[in-house]
């Protein structure tokens, strides 16, 4: 007898088909053979689900049974069809009825108890199950309660075999998840322990990071050891807009393929924020490996990378983050195949302006000589340099702020005005056809559109252009910093004094 279901293994960040096919015959030895290119991983599910099989109350086969994942060139990896191989090896073997197996889309891990347990990327595979037009998709609840933000399938949360069973032959009338049933569709509190107002002074650092969050923009901080860095970097999570749900679902796709859940993280529902040390390597952050996986740029995906230390990352490390931060994906080829992910994100790099990290400082004095300083800064090429959008130097506080009772402004309230501004941006970008763009991202095509100055701001960015040589692209990412400026302020149009401010945010271009 010939039984069907359908599974999934992943690609990148997306779900490929599978359909899983069990074949018992009359005669022959009373094994099991299993074929269409599967993975060592895949091979040992046959033991799991034999134990699962007997500790589930079913029998064995007694037969000779063929089992087959289609399409045969593609590879299988991964645990995901320990489930549907047992299901149809009970329906292939008249065990259990199967006259609906066809319908749903099966992916789970077995116990050797016949527990169910959580794999990866069960929400890419409901997206695929809504595409192939499927009733719904049975997978373990964990996996579930990430699958069910997805509407127009019905998604089904199994703790054991013996429960997927019990509701394939309709004898548990388990509901299926609804989005609301999702921990992530839960309001969630927004407050952070790092919260801006514990920093002191820094009004020209805080500034800049107000309108780099605002606009989506790249931003470099240069200034001496203790001057904030790093305090004012781990505080940026905490003026993040909330994500769009759409936006949301990328963030919780990638890190579902990556196998790293969400669920018990207090803040799951926020945007990403990574930090990754200077000894990475170049597949850690860009991603790849044997078979192709996300790295660190695509788990910060409509979030935050933050690189501390800059100069000291590798350069090659450094040098493969142009590209991704232009187009927004990266496109990795191995032997194993070819994968596209996503990687939309906001760079935020510190570094000291000088190994010592003195240079420019009034009280202390620089030990380095010019070629150290500019070897030290040689190590951040000029390619990578002008894919980022604002550089703000950041002197040391003074004693006088450090002792000041007074606390600064709060998070809370500098959140509120970057909400407001993404609401203008996107009221605005709607209007012209591409909601959802914020001003970092404003396509060549539209900046004459979103960007207009007049005459007197021309000929000011002219003259910037030319003194500090700027490139075509720096020139662009001025007027893009410019716009954002001028949408904190409820502006309409770009005057004279954004323009001043967003040129004086090329430090780097001034001291070069």
């Amino acid at each position: 007898m010939l039984s069907t279901t359908f599974s999934a293994t992943l690609s990148g960040v997306s779900a490929l088909q599978v359909t899983v096919e069990s074949n018992s015959g009359e005669k022959g030895d009373p094994k099991c053979v299993l074929v269409g290119l599967p993975d060592a991983s895949v091979k040992e599910s046959m033991d799991r689900v034999f134990s699962s099989i007997s500790n589930a109350g079913f029998n064995k086969p007694r037969t000779h049974v063929t089992i087959n994942l289609a399409p045969g060139d593609l590879k299988k990896e991964g645990a995901s069809f320990d489930l549907p191989i047992a299901l149809t090896l009970l329906a292939c073997t008249g065990q259990i009825k199967h006259d609906d197996l066809d319908q749903f889309l099966i992916a789970g891990e077995l116990a050797l108890s016949g527990e169910a347990r959580k794999v990866k990327g069960g929400l890419a595979m409901a997206m695929l199950a809504k595409e192939m037009g499927k009733k719904g998709m049975i997978l373990p609840r964990e996996s579930a309660l990430e699958a069910c933000l997805i509407e127009g399938v019905e998604i089904y949360g199994i703790e054991s075999l013996a429960e997927a069973v019990s509701l394939l032959e309709g004898n548990d009338q388990k509901k299926p998840l609804l989005p609301v049933d999702s921990p992530f569709s839960q309001e969630i509190d927004q407050d952070s322990h790092e919260d801006f107002k514990e920093v002191k002074g820094q009004h020209a650092l805080r500034r800049a990071v107000e309108i780099a969050v605002a606009g989506g923009h790249n931003l470099l901080i240069i200034g001496p050891p203790g001057a904030g860095k790093s305090m004012v970097a781990k505080r940026i999570p905490s003026v993040l807009p909330k994500p769009e749900m759409d936006e949301f679902l990328e963030i919780l796709n990638v890190y579902s393929v990556q196998g790293d859940s969400l669920l018990n993280q207090p803040h799951g529902m926020l945007r990403p924020v990574r930090s990754p040390h200077h000894t990475i390597s170049d597949v850690g952050l860009l991603g790849g490996g044997t078979i192709p996986g996300p790295g660190e740029i695509s788990l910060a995906h409509n979030g935050v990378l933050f690189l501390d230390e800059l100069p000291e990352f590798k350069r090659s490390a450094l040098e493969v983050l142009r590209q991704p931060l232009e187009d927004g994906v990266v496109t990795i080829s191995r032997s194993a195949g070819k994968v596209t992910l996503p990687c939309s994100f906001m760079l935020v790099a510190a570094m000291n302006p000088c190994p010592c990290g003195y240079l420019g400082d009034p009280k202390n004095a620089c030990r380095c000589s010019i070629p150290q300083i500019q070897k030290y800064r040689g190590k951040i090429s000029g390619p990578l340099l002008d894919r980022i959008d604002i550089h703000i130097d950041t002197p040391a506080v003074k004693i006088e702020e450090l002792q000041s009772g007074g606390k600064g402004e709060s998070s809370e309230s500098i959140r509120l005005r970057v909400e407001r501004c993404r609401h203008f941006q996107h009221n605005r970008h709607s209007d012209l056809g591409c909601g959802g763009i914020i001003n970092a991202n404003i396509p060549q095509r539209l900046m004459d559109q979103v960007c207009e100055i007049g005459e007197p701001e021309k000929l000011l960015l002219r003259d910037a252009m030319k003194q500090l040589s700027l490139s075509a692209r720096a020139y662009n990412k001025i007027l893009k910093v410019s716009r954002t400026i001028a949408d904190l302020d409820e502006s309409k149009k770009i005057a004279k004094n954004h323009l001043l401010e967003a040129i004086q945010y090329r430090s780097l271009d001034r001291s070069i």
